[in-house]
């Protein structure tokens, strides 16, 4: 087990080289001159474009280039956000945060009802139970996420009131920079109750709810769909016949034998998808005004602010390789069968 995970984490420099170099290869296409101008901050400064060039050595070769964004990277110096009007280190730190609570609500949405449906589904094969969770999966998985999110947001926002974009509301936004709300872990809803704040942890947790709800609604579909032909598939097999002839309850059977297998696969879905959602759910962060890393992404792509593009990229290969690694980690917790080495 330790030299597998040893030889994995030893793949994750090169992983982190292929991705960061060829997307620095493709702002590369763009010329000095357009990537000279991403450092001028006053339009007067464009008569010497040159003197940016010089200073920054964009007219050298892109491995010298390159060579040169490793060296600071290697020092926690990851460049300037224009979008951000900050380091991109720093925007990291504070938009990662929000995005890891959507992350983790809807997760935890998506597992418990997508197992629990699938199963539901499996167990009563070709019944009214089955032909609902499949029409639902179907549909979920069918509706583009930027249609579901906009009609949620049309009615529950629009035409009822209920809940509003963004990431909290003005009162809140008052509490937590008037001084006596204290930042613990850079997570909202943990910070509001570990100060008592239950006015701003529900706050915080009601703007969560239409972005979760419509990421959940599309991975839920997924997860269903896996969950059911997974569980059908241990169903068939002779293990769960033989336990079902020594008289086992069909509840043991169902839950203790063949769902413990057949949530493998499900381990894998669900570490794919929480990586996703941690690299930034950029169509519904931007939809709902949510001010998570997938909207920094949206930023520095639209500015072509390639320090924070080349951050942004820099964070989510980490976060797939380390995620991937997890994912086959657990895989012998729930299967002792499974021998990484």
């Amino acid at each position: 087990m330790l030299r597998y995970i040893l030889r994995r984490l030893l793949l994750l420099p090169l992983v982190i080289l292929g991705v960061t170099f060829l997307l620095f290869f493709l702002t590369q296409r763009l010329s000095p001159e357009m990537r000279a101008s991403l450092y001028v901050k006053d339009p007067r400064q464009m008569g010497s474009l040159e003197e940016v060039i010089r200073k920054y050595g964009l007219r050298d070769n892109v491995f010298k280039q390159y060579g040169r964004w490793l060296s600071n990277v290697a020092h926690g110096d990851l460049g300037y956000s224009p979008s951000a009007n900050m380091p991109v280190a720093r925007a990291i730190k504070e938009y990662l945060p929000a995005t890891i609570q959507l992350a983790f609500v809807t997760i935890l949405l998506v597992v418990f009802f997508g197992v629990w449906f699938g199963s539901s589904s499996a167990v009563h094969k070709d019944k009214w139970q089955d032909i609902a969770a499949r029409m639902f999966s179907v549909g979920g998985f069918s509706l583009p996420i930027f249609v579901l999110g906009l009609l949620l947001l049309m009615i529950f926002y629009g035409k009822l009131g209920w809940f509003a974009p963004g990431g909290y509301s003005f009162h809140t936004d008052m509490v937590i920079h008037g001084g006596a709300f204290k930042t613990y872990t850079g997570f909202l809803l943990v910070d509001a109750l570990l100060n008592g704040n239950m006015r701003v942890f529900g706050d915080v947790l009601s703007h969560l709810v239409l972005p979760a709800v419509t990421l959940c609604i599309g991975s839920f579909a997924l997860m269903v769909r896996v969950m059911r032909s997974s569980m059908l598939e241990e169903l068939n097999k002779d293990y769960v016949r033989t336990a079902r002839a020594k008289g086992l309850p069909e509840t043991a059977v169902v839950y203790k034998h063949a769902g413990k297998n057949a949530i493998i696969p499900v381990i894998t879905l669900a570490s794919i998808q929480f990586i996703r959602l941690l690299g930034g759910t950029v169509i519904v962060e931007t939809i709902f005004d949510y001010p998570g890393i997938g909207r920094f992404g949206v930023l520095a792509a639209q500015q072509l602010d390639i320090a924070g593009i080349l951050g942004f990229s820099l964070m989510v290969a980490v976060l797939f390789v380390i995620g991937n690694l997890l994912s086959d980690i657990l895989y012998t917790a729930v299967d002792p069968r499974i021998r990484l080495d």
